[in-house]
C-alpha cells in the first residue's frame, strides 16, 4: 500500500487560504486515484475533492466549488488542496486518501479508498 502524509493544515481567518499537502510513498501515485476527505466533530467523514490518476478529471462537493482546487504532480508522488475563501463550515480534520484504480474515473465512494493519511486539522475563525 502507499503510504500518505498530509501537511498544510492550521488556523486562518474567514475569507483566507490554505493550501494542504500529501506526500505519497511506497508506490508510484500514478496507479492510485486520489481524493480530499474532512470530518468536523460530530459528523461523518465527507469528501471534498477527488481526482483521477492523470489528474485530467475532477470531482468537487458543490460547498466548496469554485473555492477548492484539487491538483496532483505523479513525478513528485504529491497531490494538493488549494482551499480558498475558507469559512468557518470548512473547519474539520482533513484527510487524503488513496484508492487503486485502472481508469481515469473519479473516485467518489470513501468504500474504493484504501490508503489514508493521519490527517490535518483546519481551523478557520470568523
Amino acid at each position: 500500500q502507499v503510504q500518505l502524509v498530509e501537511s498544510g493544515g492550521g488556523l486562518v481567518q474567514a475569507g483566507g487560504s490554505l493550501r494542504l499537502s500529501c506526500a505519497a510513498s511506497g508506490r508510484a501515485l500514478s496507479l492510485y486515484g486520489m481524493g480530499w476527505f474532512r470530518q468536523a466533530p460530530e459528523k461523518e467523514r465527507e469528501i471534498v475533492a477527488a481526482i483521477s490518476w492523470n489528474g485530467v478529471n475532477t470531482y468537487y462537493v458543490d460547498s466548496v466549488k469554485g473555492r477548492f482546487t484539487v491538483s496532483r504532480d505523479n513525478g513528485k508522488n504529491m497531490v494538493y488542496l488549494q482551499m480558498n475563501s475558507l469559512k468557518p463550515e470548512d473547519a474539520a480534520v482533513y484527510y487524503c486518501a488513496a484508492g487503486r484504480t485502472t481508469t481515469t474515473a473519479v473516485l467518489v465512494d470513501v468504500d474504493r479508498y484504501n490508503s489514508w493519511g493521519q490527517g490535518t486539522q483546519v481551523t478557520v475563525s470568523s
